[in-house]
């Protein structure tokens, strides 16, 4: 799965951002102290914090796999793992996010899970973390409002706003799977901003689509959700401990820095960027994600290392991620490369023959007349 030029623009645009507002970070917080700290480098804490990262992948990918066996597909754990990976890549280049969504739907149609069920897999992927991000992302506003008074509320409302609107769109999400109708009705007044000026046969026409796909999309839904309950459990827990681990990487930075994990706060900080970073501003959150990290981690940390903090943090949850899409996307195309060879061998295969059986048959036409 390659992106094309226009994305490969998004992603340089997306690393050159990235990479100014880091140099302002650095230059507004590098003092004489940021010497002594780096001095004291731990790098064992920064290698634990890389290794984090990737069992972090390896959840995600067992998320995957599980989802997909409790409705009887086996697919392999390394074809999952490659799936995130190439998803990373495209994350990267989308605001939110969200463009990775496709990638992993195509990788599990690929290892002959039906589209409909690929689908509800992925979505359900996103609804678990929706909701997990729901119940703990008010707990964290929450206890930042109350626990540090330099945030205020020209930053707690606004969070608190986003918190509302993911917590609304999850349970929206949730009563549309039994009340498909409900779904159809908001599709339906969406696409109609758009459709006004068509003929009234043609709204009808798409009309009658909408229906049909919501009614898809709700059947593979209801079939997920009514036979995987093994899934949805095997989903939650790799949830849990995907994000927990990538939540924790903050700490053990901070520990490679000689400063204390500050785990409470840095979950919390760590919630809220999460949230943060679902606002669709710029592509793969870039720089919205620094400013966020600095903003919050300034509050708990020395002002010397913030910006030290932050350069690693997202070499790590950013830079590395590229990396892993690359090299996933790399094999994708190198497979899908063999995958048209071997289909083209077969069919030139199956013309052949067919061509030696057409001159077979002439040869023994004559001679039967």
């Amino acid at each position: 799965m390659n992106i094309d030029r226009s994305q490969w623009k998004w992603l340089i645009l997306s690393i050159v951002f990235s990479i100014v507002v880091l140099a302002l970070v650095l230059y507004f917080t590098i003092d004489e102290n940021t010497v002594n700290y780096l001095n004291s480098l731990k790098p064992e804490y920064l290698v634990a914090a890389i290794l984090m990262h990737l069992a972090s992948m390896c959840a995600w990918a067992l998320r995957m796999k599980f989802m997909a066996r409790s409705l009887g597909y086996k697919v392999p754990f390394l074809h999952c793992l490659n799936a995130v990976f190439a998803n990373l890549l495209i994350a990267a280049v989308t605001p939110s996010q969200v463009g990775g969504e496709p990638v992993r739907i195509h990788e599990l149609y690929r290892a002959e899970v039906p589209l409909g069920d690929a689908t509800a897999i992925v979505i359900m992927e996103r609804v678990l973390d929706g909701i997990l991000l729901g119940i703990i992302g008010g707990i964290a506003i929450i206890a930042m409002w109350l626990g540090s008074e330099e945030l205020g509320l020209s930053i707690t409302i606004p969070l608190f706003l986003m918190w509302v609107l993911i917590t609304a769109f999850v349970v929206a999400f949730a009563y549309s799977i039994k009340n498909p109708a409900f779904l159809k009705n908001i599709v339906k007044k969406i696409s109609g901003l758009f459709t006004k000026r068509w003929q009234a046969d043609k709204i009808e026409e798409f009309a009658g689509k909408i229906d049909s796909e919501v009614d898809n999309f709700n059947h593979a839904m209801t079939n997920y959700v009514s036979h995987s309950k093994t899934g949805l459990v095997w989903g939650t827990l790799f949830t849990v401990f995907y994000w927990f681990s990538e939540f924790f990487i903050a700490s053990l930075i901070l520990m490679g820095l000689g400063e204390a994990p500050h785990i409470g706060e840095s979950f919390v900080a760590q919630i809220i960027i999460a949230i943060i970073m679902m606002i669709p501003l710029t592509p793969g959150s870039s720089g919205i994600a620094e400013i966020s990290a600095t903003s919050l981690y300034s509050v708990f940390v020395p002002s010397s290392i913030v910006g030290v903090f932050v350069v690693l943090w997202r070499l790590i949850l950013y830079y590395m991620n590229i990396f892993l899409g690359i090299f996933g996307s790399i094999v994708i195309v190198k497979r899908e490369i063999v995958r048209q060879k071997i289909s083209k061998i077969k069919a030139d295969i199956k013309e052949d023959i067919r061509q030696k059986k057409s001159n077979v048959e002439e040869k023994i036409m004559p001679k039967k007349e």
